[in-house]
């Protein structure tokens, strides 16, 4: 699986990106509702997140608390695009990654791909990258 798959799969419940985030349910909902993300759903209608969606979530959180309101957010990074269409066979790998991974599992993969992209001049994961230390560093509340 290259890279770009791999940040496109979805594999965070958003009990774990609301740590990752230190946003509500009920404002990552308000974002997807404006179309400012796009998780995925699974056959119980859960959502997923991928690491493109936690990354997304910062920025919007980011330019909120610089004062933007959603339209100038959304006119300042528009809006994504839709994640990848899976075909049936990329779905049933996908499930079987999500159900053999931990939160702890799912820690580490984080951890690694903020490692790998930190140094990386312009990355907006450098920007976001304290945002995250908590959970970085292993605090998991």
């Amino acid at each position: 699986m290259d890279d770009a798959m791999r940040r496109k799969l979805a594999l965070f419940p958003i009990g774990i990106v609301q740590r990752l985030t230190d946003l509500t349910a009920r404002q990552i909902r308000y974002y997807e509702q404006h179309a400012l993300i796009h998780p995925e759903r699974t056959h119980g209608n859960q959502r997923l997140y991928s690491f493109n969606d936690v990354e997304r979530l910062l920025e919007i959180k980011s330019l909120i608390d610089k004062g933007l309101n959603i339209a100038g957010i959304k006119a300042m990074i528009g809006q994504p695009t839709p994640e990848i269409d899976y075909t049936p066979a990329m779905q049933a790998a996908a499930e079987e990654v999500r159900s053999e991974l931990t939160e702890n599992d799912l820690h580490e993969l984080l951890m690694q791909e903020l490692s790998a992209r930190a140094g990386q001049r312009g990355n907006p994961v450098s920007m976001i990258q304290g945002e995250l230390s908590r959970f970085f560093h292993g605090d998991r509340r």
